[in-house]
């Protein structure tokens, strides 16, 4: 048994991780870990297995290699074979690997480069998808071809949102399947012991990278930011920890770093290699605040931290088109984390159905592929309206608008009562 794990993230590896010490993957003959770096620039950014921590995990895996250099110098989130040429390059990639052949294939994903590409490449083996977050309770949001369909046969994932079952892949029938709590902080805590001491801080600001994906513009983006740091400044926070987006650079904290300045706080940089779950394994910060990262859930599910979360509001409303894969994480993080308000307050947010909410969005995402939640998203839309989560205009056109109060009819008005005859007199005055 030939087992090929792919990521492009720690938070994925670690995932991995966590799912090999839990029993998931069984025996096997050999274990390869292939590494991506997607970034923009790979040649200047670090690959996961160069950071510090990665040696924690490095034992699961017989060989780790990167396809980076194998098929540089071309970009891995660009490349894919030829369909004539998938039986070469698979030999080739084989003979890399050190294997004669791959049984299970284990992916972060079968939608995007350079995940999508794999599995046309060993066309013969089982696949098996990971999600390492939020993104799990997403519909899938491009279909898939039979050839690669029909072969996953299991979802792993954290099980990051209590009582909700993760959407993705469900339309092929792919079960899911929840990893131990106990799995994924081990592997943290192993991680986290590479990690020197010294970091401190009272909270957390986790960045993100919507600038960077069209959703909000640079100026916002940092503005954003600059309004988690001020909130938890009239909250009491003094020393505060910013982690940039692994992907950022260092603009965004380049940015924090003057506007805390302004407002008299000490901030803190983490290093950009440092998983935000290691952060909070080290530091335990009394909050954590973001946009929708998916860390706000991991901060509470496995470390027990408070959470809060500002300018969903907003996420919700630039979303587009409406079938955004990120529409599902911002709806869960909105409806089920206490919003940070500019004072520094925290509110919780309305009391609602998760499941039902999560299966009408998705329903109005993608409703060819899953149909069956027609009714869940009708009868919420009818009991809760459309504000906030929904577009009027799609819920128009999937008719999921609640038919309009019929208007009474009005009585029939009272015949006008005959008017008499003038007069001679009066006839007499009418004619002068």
């Amino acid at each position: 048994m030939n087992q090929v794990f792919h990521a492009s993230r720690f938070f994925g590896a670690m995932t991995i991780a966590a799912a090999i010490d839990a029993g998931a993957f069984g025996s096997a003959d050999r274990r390869v870990l292939l590494v991506t770096n997607n970034a923009d620039i790979p040649e200047v950014a670090q690959s996961l297995d160069e950071t510090p921590g990665f040696a924690a995990l490095r034992d699961r895996f017989d060989e780790i290699r990167s396809w980076n250099e194998i098929i540089a110098p071309l970009h891995p989130s660009e490349w894919k074979a030829r369909a004539v040429e998938a039986p070469l390059f698979a030999r080739l990639l084989e003979s890399h690997l050190g294997i004669d052949r791959v049984d299970e294939l284990v992916l972060e994903s079968v939608i995007v480069s350079p995940a999508r590409t794999l599995p046309g490449l060993f066309k013969d083996c089982r696949l098996t998808v990971y999600s390492d977050g939020l993104m799990a309770h997403s519909p899938t949001r491009d279909p898939l071809p039979a050839e690669i369909s029909a072969r996953v046969a299991r979802l792993i994932h954290l099980g990051l949102v209590p009582g909700l079952t993760p959407l993705l892949l469900t339309e092929h029938g792919v079960p899911s399947h929840e990893l131990p709590v106990d799995a994924f902080r081990r592997v943290v805590a192993q991680v986290a012991a590479t990690e020197p001491d010294g970091l401190q801080g009272d909270a957390v600001v986790l960045g993100q990278y919507l600038a960077a994906l069209g959703i909000v513009t640079p100026q916002e983006e940092a503005e954003l930011h600059a309004s988690m740091l001020r909130a938890l400044v009239a909250r009491g926070h003094e020393r505060i920890v910013f982690k940039p987006h692994p992907a950022a650079g260092r603009r965004q904290s380049m940015q924090l770093k003057r506007i805390a300045a302004d407002v008299g706080a000490h901030l803190v940089m983490a290093g950009e290699h440092i998983p935000a779950e290691v952060l909070f394994a080290k530091v335990r910060p009394a909050l954590v605040v973001s946009c929708f990262s998916t860390a706000l859930m991991t901060a509470r599910k496995f470390f027990g931290l408070p959470v809060a979360s500002m300018g969903t509001d907003l996420l919700l409303e630039r979303l587009k088109p409406f079938e955004n894969s990120n529409r599902i994480p911002v709806t869960i993080v909105d409806a089920s984390v206490p919003r940070l308000a500019a004072d520094g307050s925290l509110s919780a947010p309305a009391p609602v159905d998760l499941g039902e909410l999560i299966g009408a969005v998705a329903y109005c995402m993608q409703s060819e592929r899953h149909p069956e939640l027609r009714e869940t998203a009708r009868a919420y839309v009818e009991a809760n309206g459309h504000a906030r989560y929904f577009k009027k205009r799609r819920l128009e056109v999937l008719n999921l608008l609640p038919e309009p109060e019929p208007v009474p009819e009005s009585e029939p008005a009272p015949e006008p009562e005959p008017v008499a005859a003038p007069t001679s007199r009066l006839r007499r005055l009418i004619g002068r």
